[in-house]
């Protein structure tokens, strides 16, 4: 049985150009407890060379992917991201640090990567502190997320 047919029912599966392989081992440097399960090489020429990785197969943190190494054609942008709850300021800052290095910050807890993949770091408790229209109007104007101040806008 391959890999995909252990795959979710519904699994990311995530073009790049042709950098698939370097997203993954920054996305494996970046969150704990992942993995790379499985490669696939092309048995033909593709959008790669015969015998060049076509897709891998990658856990992070529970969450299986599929990279594929698609060609120039298509490119991420900031209408699908990926929602990160943190429990701590630490864990955000930790996230935000090692993800936006070579991509960029964008606001309310949203980056880009440097492969341009976006990702939301948020505290777990963001739905609950943003209720409040002082917590949601202190989210607008921050980029990465403040617990602290959150939680005091919050409690108004």
């Amino acid at each position: 049985m391959s890999a995909l047919e252990k795959l979710s029912r519904i699994t990311p599966f995530l073009w790049f150009d042709k950098n698939a392989e370097e997203a993954v081992e920054f996305y494996l440097s970046v969150f704990e407890n992942s993995r790379r399960i499985e490669e696939l090489r092309s048995p033909c020429q593709t959008t790669v060379p015969e015998g060049a990785i076509l897709t891998i197969t990658f856990e992070l943190d529970g969450q299986k992917f599929v990279a594929l190494n698609g060609g120039p054609d298509y490119k991420f942008n900031e209408s699908v991201s990926f929602f990160v709850r943190c429990d701590t300021q630490e864990e955000i800052d930790s996230y935000w640090q090692k993800l936006t290095e070579g991509g960029s910050e964008i606001a309310c807890g949203w980056l880009k990567d440097k492969f341009g993949l976006c990702w939301q770091i948020v505290p777990a408790r963001i739905m609950e502190l943003i209720k409040d229209p002082k917590g949601m109007a202190a989210m607008m104007q921050m980029k990465k997320l403040n617990i602290a101040e959150l939680e005091r806008a919050a409690r108004g």
